[in-house]
């Protein structure tokens, strides 16, 4: 019994090295090779950092592009969904007034022209990104807001739309309205 106690200890103590020590330093020495050296890729605007690039902020005014909506407030230091399912009423009621407030500011749309992504909150509440069909549905409404044409507001979001390997297309919305802000009317 004593040999399997001194055993168990033993790789305890091994993991711990290995898990929290040793890991944790190749795993920081491999992130100051990435974008942002490890910090996380920061936007600017103006020379002035304005966000991270994978950290969403929450637009909410008619002359920009709506970000996606977060469980949690956009508060990064508490990242969680909501962990309500479809059959929740509380839920439920959350996703029909968000489809509501979009209509009401999008009166082109049906209801089932609304993305979901533009109406539920993503795993972790704090998703950067729109899908293309997200800021597609928005681009009368900023063009009106802004004094643009609708050509205009395309074009952009078209600019912006990432098309990865894997994956549906998306925009990142920080970068989308920074670029909004940047044109001239």
């Amino acid at each position: 019994m004593k040999k399997y106690i001194v055993q168990s200890i033993r790789l305890t103590i091994a993991l711990t090295i290995l898990l929290c020590v040793l890991y944790p330093v190749l795993v920081a020495f491999i992130g100051k090779f990435a974008q942002g050296g490890g910090n996380g890729e920061t936007i600017a605007f103006n020379g002035k950092v304005v966000g991270y690039a994978a950290i969403g902020q929450k637009f909410d005014k008619p002359g920009y592009f709506w970000s996606r909506p977060s469980a949690v407030g956009y508060n990064a230091a508490g990242s969680a969904g909501s962990n309500k399912g479809p059959s929740n009423p509380d839920y439920l009621k959350q996703v029909s007034d968000r489809i509501d407030t979009l209509l009401k500011y999008h009166p082109y749309l049906k209801k089932s022209d609304i993305p979901a992504d533009m109406v539920t909150a993503s795993g972790s509440g704090l998703d950067p990104d729109i899908s293309a069909q997200g800021a597609t549905i928005q681009v009368e409404r900023v063009a009106k807001e802004r004094g643009l044409s609708t050509q205009q507001v395309s074009q952009l979001v078209a600019q912006h739309i990432e098309k990865p390997a894997l994956g549906p297309e998306k925009v990142n919305v920080l970068k989308l309205n920074i670029a909004l802000d940047a044109l001239k009317k």
